[in-house]
């Protein structure tokens, strides 16, 4: 769940939802990962390390191997980021999972759903969260069933959480100590 980059709400243009909504938890259909954010997100951990393997020993370089891994776990941190795995919507709040985290936000703490350019936007005071990569279609559907989890937890009791770590979050750990252990190994410093 992202921020979105603009768009209006276009509420009044959504098709009626005739189908019965499903029960939850539900998981909304997204479309397939495109294959350039797996490939973003692991060219860094073998182009850094190869960098930083291949420098030459000396205080300039050491600038340079703090700069290659600073913008390498850049590049993972944003690929890692962006693109949603699976969002599953529950009794008590909407979960969505990219490669990094698992962030969760609950229903009490959302004020209103909206459909814009083909996602689904849950706006939270001053904050704005952006489903994107719905199946196409189906943005109309996930937003019924999200109003209606929404609908129905108005009288639970909140339970919020906060955003825990993915298997990315292991993988950026290997990419700190592959592209520093390199550069560390190559020239004898370990």
């Amino acid at each position: 769940m992202g921020n979105p980059s603009g768009g209006t709400d276009d509420a009044a243009a959504r098709p009626a939802v005739a189908e019965q909504l499903p029960t939850v938890p539900w998981r909304v259909p997204l479309d397939p990962a495109p294959w350039w954010a797996w490939a973003l997100f692991v060219v860094p951990f073998i182009a850094v390390p190869a960098l930083n393997s291949w420098l030459w020993m000396g205080a300039r370089d050491f600038l340079a191997v703090g700069l290659f891994t600073i913008i390498g776990a850049s590049v993972v941190r944003v690929a890692g980021g962006v693109v949603l795995y699976r969002v599953d919507v529950t009794a008590a709040a909407v979960k969505a999972r990219t490669s990094l985290l698992v962030r969760s936000l609950a229903w009490q703490d959302v004020d209103d759903i909206a459909i814009v350019d083909d996602s689904v936007v849950l706006s939270s005071g001053k904050d704005e969260s952006e489903i994107n990569g719905i199946a196409k279609g189906q943005t109309a559907h996930a937003a019924a069933v999200m109003q209606a989890a929404r609908a129905d937890a108005a009288d639970r009791p909140v339970r919020r959480s906060r955003p825990r770590p993915g298997l990315g979050v292991v993988l950026v750990l290997l990419y700190l100590v592959l592209s520093v252990g390199a550069f560390l190994v190559r020239w004898h410093l370990v």
